[in-house]
């Protein structure tokens, strides 16, 4: 059984931290450009209803696993199940979260780099006018040179705050800047809402129309509560081994995900009035932020501040979120290979710095390694987790860890009904989620 010693480990050092660097996991490029696009070709309020029953109803629970592994073991992911199901091979949970997070790093950074590149433009005031977006795009994303840089650099900035640790690195800077990604979304969202014509974007959002809702909807909806919440890829399980065991993880959890949701309303909320405000497509798909936005840009008055202002938004959210799965493999190369941090970061981000040249210069393989974390992956160590815990644990430990020891005032059913959504309805849910990448 390997020794894993709470004590001598990093950890938050409040709960305000703690609930910031979750928030900052959970809140990234998958609510700024990923959540619009697919609310926008999904037909919008009826795809957002489903997505936010799907966040609550199934990745909740699934973030409270984790949150039972990592701070009940206090270990890395391939650690937390030696130390919970010594002798077992359990612990291949962990290898498969630590290569998923590694490799969502890889074709994330890429993404990352893309936001760089263009807050760079937007900082001089170079961004493209309306007709040259598309071109400029291509520019950005297929030049010999530019989007390396800018991906390289994009990790250079996560290694960077990963090497001061847990409270000095991830706890601070979190706290820094989880607070000032909410106030710029708002201010765009306000910004946007005032334009003329924004009321239809506001319908689209928030007047459902159950008829345009399919199996690839809802399908859609329960992926994007997957890859919005970070489950499945260790990032909350090794988040909630530096938690104490003073933390309220039910609220904890609840308040993430809440905050996840709101935001990727408020994105919304900031996108989709100015995209039909100007007469723009919101079925755009990807090329959303990137191709449509700085048209709308191109046309408001003080568009050009509105413009470093978002993508200085998305490129905080991508940090945060970067900084999250650069995390797993680092701590399991310090636990497991007893490295000093800034060796084991340096070894992480030389690994993906490499994989990521690869998505960045080969758009084969930026799509393979996007399908193989979606679609295999993240869903297949969320299966085994939630078995895990619904199986493999006992109950009465699941219990203890849920409620801090019997020390917290949740009624009875509560916890009844977290664990039969653990034991029961996460695995059914999370095969179809499996057996439809497969598929398809």
């Amino acid at each position: 059984m390997a020794s894993y010693h709470a004590g001598n480990r990093d950890s938050f050092a409040s709960s305000f931290g703690v609930l910031m660097a979750l928030v900052g996991s959970a809140i990234g490029l998958g609510n700024l450009w990923r959540f619009p696009y697919l609310a926008g070709v999904n037909g919008g309020a009826a795809f957002i209803i489903i997505y936010i029953a799907f966040v609550f109803i199934i990745c909740l629970p699934i973030m409270l696993a984790e949150f039972v592994v990592g701070r009940r073991s206090h270990a890395n992911t391939y650690g937390a199940f030696s130390v919970l199901a010594p002798g077992s091979r359990w612990s291949m949970i962990g290898i498969i979260t630590v290569a998923a997070a590694s490799i969502i790093l890889a074709f994330y950074s890429v993404v990352g780099g893309w936001t760089a590149d263009y807050l760079v433009s937007a900082l001089i005031f170079n961004l493209p006018e309306s007709n040259a977006t598309s071109a400029f795009f291509r520019e950005v994303t297929t030049s010999p040179v530019r989007p390396q840089l800018f991906t390289a650099l994009f990790l250079v900035l996560t290694a960077g705050v990963l090497m001061t640790g847990i409270k000095n690195g991830i706890e601070k800077y979190s706290k820094i800047l989880m607070p000032i990604l909410f106030i710029v979304v708002i201010i765009i969202a306000v910004r946007s809402v005032s334009l003329p014509g924004a009321g239809s974007g506001i319908e689209f959002l928030f007047k459902p129309d159950f008829s345009k809702v399919t199996g690839t909807t809802i399908l859609e909806a329960l992926g994007q509560a997957f890859f919005s919440s970070s489950i499945g890829i260790g990032t909350i399980l090794t988040y909630a081994s530096y938690v104490n065991k003073q933390e309220n993880i039910i609220s904890t959890s609840f308040l993430t995900s809440l905050s996840n949701v709101i935001f990727a309303l408020i994105a919304g909320v900031a996108i989709m009035p100015a995209v039909f405000a100007f007469g723009l497509s919101p079925e755009e798909g990807p090329g959303l932020a990137f191709t449509t936005l700085p048209q709308v840009f191109d046309q408001l008055p003080g568009g050009g501040l509105i413009a470093i202002l978002f993508f200085f938004m998305m490129l905080v959210a991508a940090l945060t979120s970067s900084i999250s799965l650069l995390e797993v493999p680092v701590t399991y190369l310090v636990e497991e290979f007893k490295l000093p941090r800034k060796a084991a970061v340096a070894i992480a981000f030389t690994l993906c710095l490499v994989m990521a040249m690869f998505c960045s210069l080969y758009e084969a393989v930026f799509n393979f390694c996007d399908s193989l974390t979606a679609n295999y992956l993240m869903p297949i160590g969320a299966l085994l987790l939630v078995i895990f815990v619904g199986w493999r644990m006992k109950k009465a430990d699941v219990e203890d860890e849920l409620s801090n020891s019997c020390s917290l005032p949740y009624p009875r059913w509560l916890y009844d009904t977290i664990y039969y959504l653990l034991r029961y309805l996460a695995p059914v849910v999370i095969v179809v989620v499996l057996l439809y990448g497969l598929l398809s």
